[in-house]
This record gives C-alpha cells, sequence and structure tokens, in this order.
C-alpha cells in the first residue's frame, strides 16, 4: 500500500518525477537528486515500509529482491566488477532521512572506510 505523504511512495506512482533505471512488480529504482557518488541509485519497494525496523517476516522474501537487484543495477551501469556499496540507513542516527525502506547504490568511485 503507498502512502501519499511518503516522497518515495509519490515517485513509485509517479505523481513526483524521476530518474527510473529499473521496475519490476516489487521494486522501482532511480538516480538519487543529491549524489553521494558519481552512480547512486535508490532501490525501493514498491510497497511502503518505513524502515528495516518495521520488516515483518513475510517481507524477508521482499528485502532479498531489493538486495538482489543491487548487483544487477551495479552490472548496468558498468561496476559490478570494479564494485560498489549496498546501504540502508535506518532511524535517525542510522542517517535515514526518508521514511520509505531504501538501498543506496553507490558507485564510480573508490569507497572509503569507516563510511561515516
Amino acid at each position: 500500500m503507498l502512502d501519499s505523504n511518503c516522497t518515495f511512495c509519490r515517485i513509485v506512482a509517479g505523481d513526483i518525477p524521476s530518474t527510473k533505471v529499473y521496475e519490476d512488480d516489487q521494486a522501482y529504482a532511480f538516480r538519487d537528486l543529491n549524489p553521494q557518488a558519481p552512480t547512486h541509485v535508490l532501490i525501493v519497494p514498491k510497497e511502503h515500509i518505513e524502515s528495516l525496523n518495521d520488516i515483518a517476516q513475510g517481507d524477508e522474501a521482499l528485502l532479498g529482491h531489493l538486495l538482489r537487484l543491487a548487483p544487477k543495477i551495479a552490472n548496468q551501469f558498468g561496476m559490478a566488477e570494479s564494485g560498489f556499496r549496498a546501504v540502508i540507513n535506518t532511524g535517525e542516527n542510522g542517517g535515514q532521512t526518508v521514511w520509505h525502506l531504501h538501498v543506496h547504490l553507490l558507485g564510480g568511485r573508490p569507497m572509503t572506510w569507516p563510511p561515516g
């Protein structure tokens, strides 16, 4: 179910424009408007789930699907071989700023550690 007050739900619904890079019946992936790397894609479930804290046992397949899309999309951008980072921020202290579960796919440059 979509939440009409959620920015990412509105992007999935087409109410807010985005640069789509992938879509299927469960997920939508688009370029981040504030990229933190040369390639920065957000992979979101079409169903509104606020964060990892809200994943139910029945959502395990969906979460696996989102993570499986990361290398598939990384391959689209030619960065699967050289490497990429997949990140899920959870909660305010975890850096989550949009309350809709999403995977950040970052690449196109060397990543450093620690990340934050």
